[in-house]
C-alpha cells in the first residue's frame, strides 16, 4: 500500500496483519482520487474509521489543508501516526480514538470532504448516512467505499449520488452536496 501521488509520492504506508483492518486497493483509491481530484485543495477532510489512514493522508499529500482520522481500534490510531510521521504530514493532521457514529453524533467541526470506508456487510455506512450532513460544509463530498453487494440511497439530506460502482468485492459511492 502507498501513496499514489502528491508531496508523499511513492511512500508506503504499513498497515495491520488483522480482519478488522482492510485496506483501499489502489485501484478504489485511484478512483475515489480521479474523482475528486480539483475538490482537495486546501479543504478539510474526515477520514472515519481510518484503519491505516490511506484515505486520509492521501488526500493530505494531494494539498488538503486538514485531515482528522477517526478510529475506534488503538492500534489503528498507531498505525495512523506512524503513516502521517512516516509521510511528513502528521502537521496538518488530528488523530482521534472513538467511535465513528458518535463522533458523527459529537462533534461541531465542519468538512468538506468525508471519507466513510468502515468494516463491510454490517451496515455501518447506512447508519452514518443520517448524521453525516450536520458536519459538511456546503459544497461538500461523502466518499463511501462498501462491500459490492451493499447498495446506499441515491440521495439523503442535500446530497445526491454521483458515482456508484463496482470494483470487485468494493463499491463506491460518491455523493456531492446539491443546492436543490
Amino acid at each position: 500500500m502507498r501513496v499514489i501521488t502528491g508531496i508523499a509520492k511513492g511512500r508506503h504506508l504499513q498497515t495491520l496483519d488483522s480482519d478488522y483492518i482492510r485496506p483501499t486497493s489502489d485501484k478504489v483509491k485511484e478512483a475515489i482520487f480521479d474523482s475528486i481530484q480539483f475538490d482537495i485543495e486546501g479543504r478539510t477532510c474526515l477520514d472515519l474509521f481510518a484503519g491505516t489512514g490511506a484515505l486520509g493522508i492521501e488526500a493530505l499529500s494531494r494539498g488538503a489543508e486538514k485531515v482528522v482520522f477517526v478510529d475506534i481500534s488503538k492500534d489503528s490510531v498507531g498505525v495512523v501516526n506512524k503513516n502521517l510521521q512516516h509521510c511528513g504530514l502528521d502537521e496538518n493532521a488530528v488523530v482521534k480514538l472513538g467511535d465513528g457514529v458518535s463522533f458523527l453524533k459529537t462533534t461541531d467541526e465542519k468538512f468538506d470532504i468525508a471519507f466513510l470506508d468502515p468494516p463491510y456487510n454490517k451496515g455501518i455506512v447506512a447508519s452514518c448516512l443520517p448524521y453525516v450532513p450536520n458536519i459538511m460544509n456546503e459544497g461538500g463530498i461523502i466518499v463511501c467505499e462498501t462491500s459490492a453487494d451493499e447498495d446506499l440511497p441515491l440521495s439523503f439530506g442535500k446530497f445526491i449520488q454521483v458515482k456508484n460502482s463496482k470494483y470487485s468485492k468494493t463499491r463506491l459511492i460518491i455523493y456531492r452536496y446539491s443546492q436543490d
